[in-house]
C-alpha cells in the first residue's frame, strides 16, 4: 500500500504522523524502523498505529491485512435519498459509517434512527430538523468503544454529549476515599451499592434535563443493569415520551480480545483490576449481553465501527475530541 502511494519508509512516517495530527489522535513515532516492523509482520501495530494508517491509506483494516473482514462489513445498506445536494465523498463516508447501526427489530422506530442522524447532520449546513428529538444511549462493556462512538455521533449531529466518565468521575472518586476506599475502585460491593447508585443517578438527571427542554441527546455509560431490565427502560421511555422525545439504545458489541487492548492503551486508573485480572473479569461479563428492548447494535469487534467513523470525520475536516 505504501509504495502504491509512492512513498518511502521516511515519507510515509512523516505523512502518518501529519495524518494523526490532524485527526486528533495520539501521534505515533512513526519512524521507519517500526513502519518497516509492521510491513514485514515483526511487529503488529497497536490501536492508533492502524487507525492512522487506515486514514492514511483511506482503507479498511481488513484491506490493510490486520485482519480478516466481519460479515457485516461486506454488506451494503440503503440510506433513504435526500434532495440536498452536499458533497458526494462526505456523504459516502458518513453514510458507510453509519451502516454500522444494525437494527434487531422493526419496533419502537429503530430502524429510523440512521436517518434522523444523517438528517440532523444535513440540517447543520441546510437549517432545520424537522424529526421530533431524539436521545441516544450507547451502551456496551468497557473498552467497546461507546465514548468514540457517541463523540462520533455528537460531532455529526451536534446534539450534545453527556458521557458518565468525566461527568462523574471526580464525584466518584472523592466519594470512594471518603468511604474508605481505593478511589479507582470499581469491583467492590462498596461500589456496587453505594457509589454507582448515585453516578448513574447524577448522569440520569443531568439527561432527563435535556429531554424536558426537548433536547436531542447522546448519552454514554456502559447501562449494564439499565438496559436489561425492562422496568428502568419503559420508565425512562414513558418519561421521555411525555416531552416527545424518542428514546433510541444503541449497545456496542466488541470482542474480548479488542476490548482488552483498548482498555491497555487508555491506561484509566480504573482499569487497573479488569487488567490485572482479566480472565476473571472475562469470566464475569457475558459478551453476548444485549438490551431486552428494541435497540440497535454497533458491531466494533477488532475496532471495526471506529475505524469507519475516523475515516467518515477525517473526510469532513473533522478533528477528535
Amino acid at each position: 500500500m505504501r509504495e502504491a502511494h509512492g512513498l518511502t519508509l521516511e515519507a510515509a512516517g512523516e505523512r502518518l504522523r501529519e495524518t494523526a495530527r490532524r485527526a486528533g489522535l495520539s501521534a505515533p513515532a512513526a519512524n521507519f524502523q517500526t513502519l518497516w516492523q509492521h510491513e514485514q509482520g515483526e511487529v503488529f501495530p497497536g490501536p492508533h498505529y492502524r487507525r492512522a494508517y487506515c486514514l492514511l491509506y483511506r482503507a479498511t483494516e481488513p484491506e490493510l491485512g490486520f485482519r480478516k473482514a466481519l460479515p457485516a462489513e461486506q454488506v451494503g445498506h440503503q440510506v433513504s435519498y435526500s434532495k440536498e445536494q452536499l458533497e458526494s465523498e462526505h456523504v459516502q463516508a458518513v453514510t458507510r459509517a453509519l451502516k454500522h447501526l444494525v437494527p434487531t427489530s422493526a419496533k419502537g422506530g429503530i430502524q429510523g434512527a440512521q436517518q434522523r442522524i444523517l438528517d440532523a447532520w444535513r440540517s447543520r449546513h441546510t437549517g432545520g430538523d424537522t424529526n421530533q428529538p431524539s436521545l441516544l444511549l450507547i451502551g456496551g462493556f468497557a473498552g467497546s468503544g461507546k465514548s468514540e462512538f457517541a463523540k462520533f455521533i455528537s460531532q455529526l449531529t451536534g446534539w450534545p454529549l453527556l458521557d458518565k466518565d468525566p461527568l462523574t468521575r471526580p464525584l466518584v472518586e472523592r466519594l470512594l476515599t471518603e468511604l474508605g476506599c481505593d478511589p479507582n475502585d470499581r469491583q467492590s460491593e462498596t461500589y456496587r451499592t453505594e457509589v454507582r447508585p448515585l453516578e448513574y443517578q447524577c448522569l440520569m438527571e443531568s439527561i432527563l434535563a435535556n429531554v424536558e427542554c426537548g433536547i436531542s441527546t447522546v448519552a454514554t455509560a456502559p447501562f449494564i443493569s439499565e438496559m436489561t431490565d425492562p422496568v428502568w427502560m419503559r420508565r425512562l421511555t414513558n418519561r421521555c415520551a411525555a416531552h416527545q422525545v424518542e428514546v433510541t439504545p444503541i449497545w456496542l458489541e466488541c470482542d474480548a480480545d479488542s476490548m482488552r487492548e483498548y482498555i491497555a492503551f487508555r491506561s484509566a486508573a480504573r482499569d487497573a483490576w479488569k487488567l490485572s485480572n482479566w480472565t476473571d473479569y472475562v469470566d464475569g461479563i457475558d459478551l453476548a449481553l444485549r438490551p431486552v428492548v428494541p435497540h440497535l447494535v454497533v458491531d466494533n469487534r477488532y475496532g471495526s465501527a471506529i475505524a469507519v467513523a475516523d475515516q467518515a470525520r477525517y473526510a469532513l475536516g473533522v478533528a477528535r475530541a
